[in-house]
């Protein structure tokens, strides 16, 4: 069996699927190229093989400064944390904090082996954590739109030490890109759906000769192709969504 490993490959053995060479299917090639272009965006968008969890290092450009938002690459589809957005954990050593000394005090108590050590230890680091958020606030506020690439760090940048030359780290989401792991052109959901999408595209050419007769009494019916089409995309949508999708995020509150 034929395993895709490029673009062309995928194209390939689609039609085959769809009955070539023994049955010429009528599909232009800009429109072969549109569709796999679908199948891949919707693979990307509902498929959790498709993206993968990453940390993007930036340095700070003198745009960034004016422009107060960060460009990001267009693979990445998400970012949900930026750190360090501390001055300290920005600009320097951080061993003279206080978050510093008590995570060694604690670290020094579980090396004891003492009695209830990493239950103090966990509830020490929620008591922190409970401080900053009412002293400080929610002060790694971000905000970020995928289809303009800009990651907005809603705070005084001076404050955060945010200045030219400074590294960032994002921890995101991001899609992978077939070209650079070709492994995704044979993934059967893939070539399921792209298969689909050609198929209904090729009804959709033939729906306009429906009954015409060709020599041999041959009658063209391209409406029983799209319908046939139509019927297969519903079920592969169904079988991403119910197998495939991560879960839908939700609010609280």
């Amino acid at each position: 069996m034929a395993k895709p490993t490029t673009r062309q490959g995928l194209i390939d053995y689609c039609l085959r699927r769809l009955g070539e060479p023994v049955v010429e299917v009528n599909l232009d090639d800009e429109q072969i190229e549109d569709r796999i272009d679908e199948a891949l965006q919707f693979y990307q968008e509902y498929h959790s093989d498709a993206v993968v969890r990453t940390f993007v290092k930036h340095q700070i450009t003198p745009t960034d400064i004016t422009n107060k938002y960060i460009t990001l690459p267009e693979a990445l589809i998400s970012v949900f944390r930026v750190f360090p957005l501390t001055t300290a954990s920005v600009g320097g050593s951080d061993m003279f904090s206080l978050k510093y000394q008590m995570h060694m005090n604690d670290l020094y108590a579980l090396n004891q082996g003492g009695q209830g050590a990493l239950l103090n230890y966990e509830m020490t680091k929620q008591y922190m954590s409970t401080i900053d958020m009412t002293v400080n606030g929610m002060s790694q506020q971000i905000t970020f739109q995928r289809h303009m690439n800009r990651l907005t760090i809603e705070a005084d940048w001076d404050e955060l030490g945010l200045r030219e030359g400074i590294y960032i780290i994002l921890e995101g989401y991001q899609t992978l890109d077939p070209q650079a792991y070709p492994d995704i052109y044979n993934d059967m959901m893939l070539k399921k759906y792209a298969t689909a999408l050609l198929k209904q595209q090729w009804g959709q050419n033939l729906i306009k000769f429906e009954g015409m007769q060709l020599p041999g009494g041959v009658t063209l019916n391209g409406r029983a192709i799209l319908d046939d089409a139509k019927e297969e995309l519903a079920k592969i949508e169904e079988e991403f969504d119910s197998k495939y999708s991560f879960p839908p995020d939700f609010f609280v509150g």
